[in-house]
Parts: structure tokens; sequence; C-alpha cells
């Protein structure tokens, strides 16, 4: 039995020649999804010695499919997949020391380490996404697309919801538990990220697709991401109507609700002070991540849109 890596991507580019090459030596099964590049990601792959697989680009593309067609096409002889996003290049040793603990105890469906930005410090985006990866070691209860599977038990629970465009590999996560699996994070570096995010337009479509999934998979988990949930229902929306209905009738309830944004801007900011983020970077990290709730709020209402018009599930693509 031996282990096998799907990678997904679409218009990578140099990130995804990285993350080939990075992780070719590693495995015995490479296979390489593309979702419509435009440029030479499927050429790259072939001639690295990939199975290639390319999406019919008249279906919606997903995350969750790519993923689900490069599973497919792995050979039966595959018993444990690890699963990476074309932005990401794979650590040296990485496949070696997760196998070995997953062959450990076959209660394990799935483990997982740190992914970390190539260039944290380069823009406050980046920053913001290197300290959201970096999530305490242990047992876990979801993580994000770098991940190793045990393949029954990937089959076992159906694979990816094809459904789900954004928090695809949290919904597999509570399947997997529901399951009986357990799931864990190895205090260990795994992936490379390459966010190279420099405009503010790209990180407002992300938090919008982060919240497209807070509504969509609460919707196929009850009381998931409620925490998350409830933070958006708080800043952009109670919030929001309490300022301007202090502008309209009584000026006190405008300041209390600028006191409490005020409150959760400090309280991030110190948050990452205290988690070393670029000193540079944490003042602008922290009114990210005050705003974040109103781009997350528009997308929690699109997906309820779309599922009320019984529309399909597209991708919302920031890069």
């Amino acid at each position: 039995m031996t282990v096998g890596a799907v990678v997904i991507g679409r218009n990578e580019g140099d990130r995804l020649k990285r993350c080939l090459t990075s992780l070719a030596p590693q495995v015995e099964h490479l296979v390489y999804v593309d979702s419509g590049s435009r440029d030479d990601s499927v050429g790259f792959a072939k001639g690295i010695g990939a199975h290639v697989v390319e999406l019919d680009t008249s279906l919606p593309f997903t995350a969750a499919r790519a993923r689900n067609a490069g599973a497919e096409a792995l050979p039966e002889t595959v018993d444990i997949i690890q699963f990476i996003d074309g932005d990401c290049g794979v650590e040296d040793d990485w496949i070696a020391r997760a196998e070995k603990v997953l062959r450990a105890d076959d209660g394990m469906g799935l483990v997982t380490g740190w992914r970390r930005e190539i260039a944290p410090a380069s823009t406050a985006y980046n920053a913001l996404c290197e300290w959201e990866w970096h999530r305490p070691a242990g047992p876990i209860q979801a993580c994000g697309g770098d991940m190793m599977v045990r393949r029954s038990a990937f089959d076992a629970t159906g694979g990816f919801d094809p459904r789900v465009i954004a928090a695809e590999d949290d919904e597999l996560c509570q399947r997997l538990l529901k399951s009986g699996w357990h799931l864990l994070r190895l205090p260990e570096n795994m992936t490379l990220h390459d966010a190279a995010m420099t405009r503010f337009s790209e990180w407002w479509q992300r938090a919008v697709r982060t919240g497209h999934g807070f509504a969509q998979v609460a919707d196929l988990h009850p009381g998931y991401f409620r925490p998350e949930r409830r933070r958006v229902i708080l800043y952009a929306e109670v919030l929001p109507a309490l300022t301007l209905l202090g502008l309209l009738i009584w000026r006190p309830l405008t300041v209390l609700a600028l006191a409490v944004y005020g409150a959760s801007f400090w309280r991030t900011r110190e948050m990452l002070k205290s988690a070393s983020a670029p000193p540079q970077h944490q003042t602008k990290m922290a009114g990210l991540v005050t705003l974040s709730k109103i781009p997350n709020a528009l997308g929690m209402i699109r997906y309820h849109w779309r599922k009320w018009r019984k529309a399909d599930m597209r991708i919302i693509e920031y890069k």
C-alpha cells in the first residue's frame, strides 16, 4: 500500500511548479487536477510525470469537485491520500513524518500540520494569512485543504461535498468526526503557502467567500461555525443598526456601537502583538479583522440567496 498525492490548481504558474517539484520525490503517485487553466500548468504537470485530470469546463468549478476527481484518479493501491493546494510547496520530509503517525493509529482518519506563508511580512494581507494558518497542535475539529487522509475514511464518508464552495475541508472534517475518526494536527511545518495578496479587493473577496462557507457548512452541520456567525451578526448587522438608530434618535447608541468596534480593534491588535505578527502591519491587520465581518455577512447573504433561488454554488475567486 502506498501514499498518493492530489494537487489542485488554476493558473498557479510558478507556484504550481514549486508545489509539484517539492512533492514528486515524496510520493509514488502524483495527480494534478486542473480547473480550466490558461497558463502552462497542464504541460508542466505532464512533463514532471504527474497524471493530469482536466475538469469539464461546462460544470461549475469547486475545490471539492477537483479533489474528488483527483482521488478517483489514484490507483487502488493507494491507501493514504495527501491533498495539497497548487499554491503550496511541501516540506521535504512531511509525507514520511505524517504517514508514520497516520499508520500508527488505525482510528486516525486525518493528519495535518502547519501551513506557513512564503512572504508573511510583505503585505498586511499575507501577514494575516500567516496568523490565521498557525493554530494549536493536537486533536482538532477541522483543518485547511492541505491534509493527509486515510483513504478508507475518505471513501466511507463520501469524500468532499462538491456543492460546498468554501470551507469544504471543514465540512469533510465534520463528517469524519461524526463517523468516529480522529483528526490530528502535528506540531510540524507542512507546507509553504504563497498568498501573493497585494490588493484590498483580493482580501475583500476572500472574506466574502469565507462568509459563504460559514453559512453553507452551518446549514449542513447545524451548530458549526456558530461563534463566527454570531460575530458577523453582531458586527455587521446589530452594531451598524445601532449606529444608524443613534444618529436618528439618540446619539449615545452611536457612541456605544463605535466603542464596541474600538474595543474589538484593540483586543485584536493586542492579540497580534502577543502572536509576534509583523509590527509594521499589526494596526492594519487589526483593522482588517474588525472590518472582515461586513464581507463575511455579504457572503452569508449570497449563500442564502443562491439557496432560495436554487442556483449553482459557484466559486468566489479572489485572485
